[in-house]
């Protein structure tokens, strides 16, 4: 079965001096977040981008597809702390997503630093976000056990 998910987005006036606001209709979670192009291409100054949603999208997904490997490998994790760092760059003329840098700190009993790296290896592959990202996003993740 298909989910779906809804966002919404408004903007006034033109890029490099206008603004908007992006909120989650589907959830309702967070409503009227201001966006500016100068938020994604300089200081946030208060405002968030398309870029920061996507990283908080990659994170959150890692997780879950690590969660669920680590689960599925017989040694669930107690924590997991996952941050995306997404850069925007320009190639060329055009301004582009170039990468998503996920770091993961674990706390994953009976479980080595090998593995773990193996099993963040294979959710940085296989987590939804990232597939749908592959093959125009340069994706890496480095994976840390907490003693």
């Amino acid at each position: 079965m298909a989910a779906t998910r809804q966002a919404r987005a408004k903007w006034n006036g033109d890029l490099a001096t206008g603004s908007g606001e992006v909120g989650a209709v589907t959830s309702g979670k967070f409503n009227a977040l201001p966006v500016s192009w100068g938020a994604r291409t300089e200081a946030p100054q208060g405002k968030t981008s398309p870029e920061e949603l996507l990283a908080a999208a990659h994170a959150s997904c890692f997780a879950m597809a690590l969660s669920a490997g680590l689960a599925k490998g017989g040694t669930p994790p107690e924590t997991l702390e996952v941050t995306s760092t997404v850069t925007f760059d320009k190639v060329g003329a055009d301004w582009t997503v170039v990468s998503s840098d996920l770091q993961v700190t674990g706390v994953v009993p009976g479980l080595d630093e090998a593995g773990f790296a193996k099993a963040a290896e294979g959710a940085k592959d296989g987590c939804p976000i990232s597939r749908a990202l592959k093959n125009n996003v340069k994706l890496s993740v480095k994976s840390t056990l907490a003693p």
